[in-house]
């Protein structure tokens, strides 16, 4: 027997002929002689719903009463999975996550676990009971208030109750078969991917690929939780993200997938004297407002006249409130004050070993180029080549690289030395 921690997300409980589905298939894991916890996302666009709400009522609503509204979405679902599985002759039971141990920090909207204490959940399993826990949400290890862990945080929950629990498997279903070379919707001939390990697909995550949230995958890098992403559609066998080597016996660069993400914000400090303090000073107001800083760039062009500018790349939500945050300290300061752009378009190509091969780089940007696309900043690390582009122009930059780097199904991902091919 083992013990296998299943998370089914909005698209996959959308309806209560979803849910039915899905109780289905919960129950037959159970009958096959699996412990099982289930944990649930909000049924469809509830989130949003609920948001909303809140928002016809006032544009500023309390952030600590906003978590507890948006809580209410998952305990919802997890109730109706819950009675769905009960009368199918499964014993089934719901915990929130304050009940279900899930302890957190303070911060409304973005709270991190801290801990996780499952004892009411084990004591179900024990039992013979399914344990059903409602993604997104715990409590506050400080205050005794509700909290949401933010965007994507039932993955985080599901590894999490998969670490404590010391879970065979944590298996992630989704409306796609699994993690892919690329977006399918943009790139027809996108490569599913059998095997990723922890580094790749966080750097695939965090980058834009939608399939597993950033932080889920850290959570289980620390914890080795072994993951596998599915389809709640049919039975293929997914995606394994593990610890182990994804290609251990390649001699070159193994370029494995393009990611992408048009939903980020730029805001760009023109003309700052060029100075580490003030630097600093800068990305410290991102760190005390706790917003998700993704790239910081900075511009040397004017390091004859001393200054430099200072682009931070961030997640859209966050724009707006490090926008205001900035605002004094530039005044403060004596310089003018920070442009924003909306919408920018960041495409990474993901592997291993890409400063070792010159011909990575050449070829992205010749490959951008040839397309017309207009490449504005790039940068490398050994496992990413992120470039920015307008938003607009991102399905074809996606295009281009993964045809650039032969990653369509049945090609071979390995870049040749030197050639970039």
């Amino acid at each position: 027997m083992s013990l296998i921690v299943q998370k089914y997300g909005g698209s996959s409980v959308h309806s209560t002929e979803r849910v039915k589905r899905v109780a289905e298939h919960v129950a037959a894991t159970r009958r096959a002689g699996h412990d099982v916890v289930v944990v649930v996302s909000a049924m469809g666009d509830t989130t949003d719903e609920l948001l909303d709400l809140a928002g016809a009522l006032t544009d500023n609503a309390a952030p600590r009463e906003l978590d507890v509204l948006l809580t209410a979405g998952e305990r919802i679902s997890n109730a109706l999975m819950a009675i769905a599985i009960d009368s199918l002759g499964v014993e089934a039971r719901s915990f929130s996550g304050a009940q279900a141990g899930i302890l957190t920090t303070r911060t409304p909207g973005r709270a991190r676990i801290v801990e996780v204490q499952p004892d009411r959940v084990r004591q179900s399993l024990d039992r013979g009971a399914v344990a059903l826990v409602a993604g997104f949400q715990g409590i506050s290890a400080e205050t005794g208030d509700v909290t949401t862990l933010g965007r994507g945080g039932s993955d985080t929950t599901a590894v999490a109750l998969a670490a404590a629990l010391k879970a065979d498997l944590c298996e992630i279903y989704t409306d796609v078969d699994g993690v892919y070379s690329a977006d399918p919707r943009i790139v027809p001939d996108a490569r599913l991917l059998t095997h990723v390990n922890y580094d790749i697909m966080r750097e695939l995550a965090a980058n834009g690929a939608k399939v597993l949230a950033p932080r889920s995958v850290e959570y289980a890098s620390r914890h080795r939780v072994p993951i596998r992403v599915r389809s709640s559609y049919n039975d293929g066998p997914g995606t394994m993200v593990t610890g182990a080597a994804t290609d251990p016996s390649a001699e070159y660069s193994n370029v494995v997938g393009v990611a992408h993400d048009a939903t980020g914000a730029r805001i760009t400090l023109s003309n700052v004297p060029d100075s580490p303090e003030l630097t600093s000073r800068v990305l410290q107001v991102v760190t005390d407002i706790e917003a998700g800083l993704q790239f910081t760039v900075q511009d040397t062009a004017g390091a004859s006249t001393g200054t430099t500018d200072i682009s931070l790349l961030l997640p859209a939500q966050d724009g707006p409130s490090v926008l205001r945050a900035l605002h004094p300290q530039c005044r403060e300061l004596g310089i003018a004050e920070p442009h924003y752009t909306e919408r920018v378009g960041k495409l990474s190509l993901v592997g291993t070993g890409l400063l070792s091969q010159p011909g990575v780089l050449a070829t992205c940007c010749e490959t951008l180029a040839a397309a017309g696309v207009q490449l504005e900043t790039i940068s490398t690390s050994d496992l990413h080549i992120t470039a920015f582009c307008p938003a607009a122009q991102l399905p074809e930059a996606v295009r281009a690289w993964h045809a650039a780097f032969e990653l369509g199904a049945g090609e071979l991902a390995v870049v040749h030395a030197g050639t970039g091919r």
